[in-house]
């Protein structure tokens, strides 16, 4: 198959199957593409739509993204995952309105000198916003073609990228750029699927070498598995005299950076020093565990429920802090799985 062949088989189908009344595709702009494409990675269409729809309500542009502070748009955020693509999108909104009047880059090379973007998502905000060409390799594309030339290894090596992207840059066409960019991506999300492909309606099946050679369940190689740490932490839902609940301010950069978080202690004998505050001993009840799993560590979080003696504005100094009111919160940033914490048992 010729690349001309591969791109206009893939056009045809998504004319016919292809999504096209997805949210942000109301608009085809720089700026909805991008919202939309950093939401995207490493999160499904479905758990991103009603994200964006309240993300575009609230910054209906860049220059209402950029003028937001931080901890509005990482509460937007909060339930996504991967917090450093909500503040790098806020650095890149500042960068693009107040340096590059509210215009987006039109090339490749300068979308990706923006903060959290990279090849694959600067290639895919220039062909569907301006038509220009510009290939794409996210995880669903990688599939497809990993699958369609058999190419063995775990995309995750330069090697087999290299082999990736050249195969990505040959078949994208120089006319209906978009379309064969959300081409691509929806045929690998809906068709060409991780598990048990809808190989018979693929429009690339008769020149599949994986299906030829019964690879599609092997292909592309999984990542090598590895056993994750397990680190441990005690979260405290430190409650005051009106049952608001003390919260810590994360530094701005590492995990859950610039969100806002339970005060944590490696042992609870080291909380009223750790806090500064008097603790009230009989109010002290430790709850069930909850495990929360990053990319590369477990994190077993045992929490605490303990009650303030200090006056409410007695706070720790030298971290920002906040007394938290769950029954009327605060628009703020706020870690999963402190949320499900502060939802189960703040009240």
């Amino acid at each position: 198959m010729t690349s001309e062949q591969f791109h206009s088989a893939v056009l045809a189908w998504f004319d016919q199957h292809g999504r096209h009344d997805l949210p942000w595709q109301a608009e085809k702009t720089a700026y909805f593409t991008w919202i939309s494409e950093i939401m995207l990675q490493q999160t499904q269409v479905k758990t991103v739509i009603p994200y964006f729809q309240r993300f575009i309500a609230r910054f209906p542009t860049v220059h209402d993204l950029a003028d937001a502070d931080q901890d509005e748009v990482l509460h937007l955020w909060t339930g996504l995952g991967y917090y450093a693509r909500a503040r790098n999108l806020h650095k890149a909104a500042r960068i693009v309105s107040r340096d590059l009047g509210g215009d987006f880059p039109k090339s490749v090379e300068e979308m990706e000198a923006l903060p959290g973007i990279g090849r694959s998502t600067a290639g895919a905000i220039i062909s569907i916003s301006t038509g220009r060409r510009a290939a794409i390799l996210d995880g669903n594309v990688k599939r497809v073609l990993a699958r369609f030339y058999a190419v063995e290894g775990w995309p995750g090596t330069p090697a087999v990228m290299k082999e990736l992207w050249a195969h990505a840059e040959r078949n994208t066409p120089d006319h209906r750029v978009g379309d064969y960019t959300q081409a691509m991506m929806d045929l690998g999300a809906t068709v060409c699927t991780r598990s048990k492909p809808g190989c018979l309606l693929c429009p690339l099946q008769a020149d599949c070498q994986a299906r030829a050679l019964n690879l599609t369940d092997r292909l592309p190689s999984p990542r090598p598995k590895k056993t994750l740490p397990v680190k441990q932490t005690m979260m405290l839902l430190l409650r005051n005299e009106n049952g608001e609940v003390l919260l810590q301010q994360r530094p701005p950069s590492g995990i859950w950076g610039g969100l806002w978080s339970l005060p944590e202690v490696a042992d609870l004998r080291d909380a009223p020093s750790t806090l500064g505050l008097e603790l009230d001993d009989s109010a002290t009840e430790v709850l069930e565990p909850l495990r929360h799993t990053f990319s590369h560590y477990h994190l077993d979080i045992t929490p605490a429920r303990v009650q303030a003696k200090n006056p409410t504005n007695s706070v720790m100094e030298g971290t920002p802090a906040l007394w938290y009111n769950v029954e009327q919160p605060a628009n703020i940033g706020l870690a999963a799985p402190v949320k499900r914490l502060l939802e189960r048992y703040a009240s």
